[in-house]
């Protein structure tokens, strides 16, 4: 007679949450939910906040809406301290949890905004804000999407703001000295090539520290371009410092629809670029053969090198690739909006890039939707500050920088980087 012994059934037992973990989130909602009653509710002033959702001389308008101020701001923590209750006793998952957050700061940005707008005798134009939401966000984005390639490569690119800041002093050296703006613009792609190149060839090359190699090429740039500036630039502005700006383009049709159109379909050419970077690095990471070789020498290159893939040759391609994403973003700084390049004047974005890259967890769509959070705040700022609301202007330029560390601190969890990532590959 033979025996047949079954397998034990196999029990998972989840780790056991620390206590504060656990009422972090509902403390910090409820929180939100008193700053809107307490703080917006109570010190608002008398009069209805006017929120406006049409340019002037649209061909489609949409009513304004108004709402009384206090009042929203009451309903707005209200909601806000119902999802905190929720939060604590009742279990949701992670994908609730998210869709929580996003309601709760939404509840408190309109709560804002009616604190703000209150009494005013002006609307508060909400095409506006979008709209600039998306063009302060065009550089990070581009960034954001410059190491995504980089780290699915596992090279991490500390240099984007290094090749912002290039390509920015770079487009508009050549806009003004030829006064074609192509050209600025394919010459200021160049020079984030040339960093990348640079980053490539110590990083992959001679496996140098590629964190401390990213700060060196940032602070050479830095200097390099500030003392550019000064010995070229300032003595004459008139012929090197003063370069034309690409006109914004109403895309027929598209550009007519209300609120959207003009948010999404009226802009310069870097908008419409930014757009075809994401489709082309989310299309090419995911579905084709050279996104599927570069996920490989990011997470096994030992196993990619196995089967014949050339793991040095792709990472120098990829990384050289990329940084024309990181120029382009310079670009924009300079013969994209204001026209006239400062020193220093990428201000930190690249480095916003890298914390919107690691918030969307390396993927293209979430690390662009990151940077459109801090291009959110950016914006809101600068429009905060025009309506003369009681806050400290030095408080108000801090939001975006505040902002990243709040995401990347506290509401990104735990994120599973390339496995490779970093990691110098010598070839045996």
């Amino acid at each position: 007679m033979s025996l047949v012994v079954e397998p034990a059934p196999v029990v998972t037992v989840e780790a056991p949450v620390e206590t504060w973990r656990r009422w972090l989130g509902p403390v910090t909602f409820a929180v939100f939910g008193l700053v809107d009653i307490l703080v917006l509710g109570l010190y608002s002033h008398h009069g209805d906040a006017t929120f406006a959702f049409s340019q002037p001389f649209a061909k489609v308008t949409v009513p304004n809406l108004r709402l009384p101020a206090a009042e929203t701001c009451y309903a707005c923590g209200a909601l806000t301290l119902v999802l905190a209750a929720v939060r604590a006793f009742v279990p949701t998952g992670v994908l609730r949890r998210r869709v929580m957050i996003a309601v709760v700061v939404f509840l408190f940005i309109v709560a804002l905004l009616c604190w703000s707008d209150a009494g005013n005798g002006t609307s508060f134009n909400v095409v506006n804000l979008l709209q600039g939401t998306l063009n302060t966000s065009i550089p990070i984005m581009l960034g954001a999407l410059t190491g995504v390639i980089c780290s699915r490569s596992g090279v991490v690119n500390i240099g984007i703001e290094g090749q912002l800041l290039l390509g920015a002093f770079v487009a508009a050296m050549v806009t003004s000295g030829t006064h074609s703006l192509w050209l600025g613009l394919v010459c200021g792609a160049l020079a984030g090539c040339l960093v990348g190149a640079l980053l490539a060839a110590f990083a992959i090359g001679y496996a140098v520290d590629q964190i401390i190699l990213g700060v060196v090429l940032n602070t050479l740039v830095l200097g390099l371009t500030g003392y550019l500036y000064d010995q070229l630039m300032v003595p004459n502005a008139n012929t090197l410092n003063s370069p034309a700006t690409f006109s914004a383009y109403k895309i027929p049709l598209l550009g007519d629809i209300p609120i959207l159109g003009p948010v999404l379909f009226d802009s310069t050419i870097f908008l419409y670029i930014t757009y075809l970077a994401l489709a082309a690095v989310q299309v090419g990471l995911f579905s084709t053969r050279w996104g599927l070789r570069t996920r490989a020498i990011g997470e096994h290159p030992v196993a990619a090198d196995t089967v014949g893939i050339s793991v040095l040759a792709l990472r120098y391609r990829n990384v050289i690739m990329a940084g024309v994403l990181a120029g382009i973003g310079g670009a924009y700084l300079t013969i994209g909006s204001v026209g006239a390049f400062a020193k220093g004047m990428s201000s930190g974005e690249g480095y916003i890039a890298l914390a919107a890259m690691i918030f969307g967890r390396y993927t293209p769509f979430g690390a662009v939707g990151a940077a459109l959070l801090f291009g959110f705040t950016t914006q809101l700022q600068s429009i905060l500050s025009s309506l003369g609301v009681p806050i400290s202007s030095n408080l108000l330029l801090m939001t975006p920088y505040i902002v990243t560390i709040i995401v990347v601190a506290g509401l990104v969890g735990k994120v599973r980087a390339p496995k490779a990532e970093g990691v110098p590959y010598i070839k045996s």
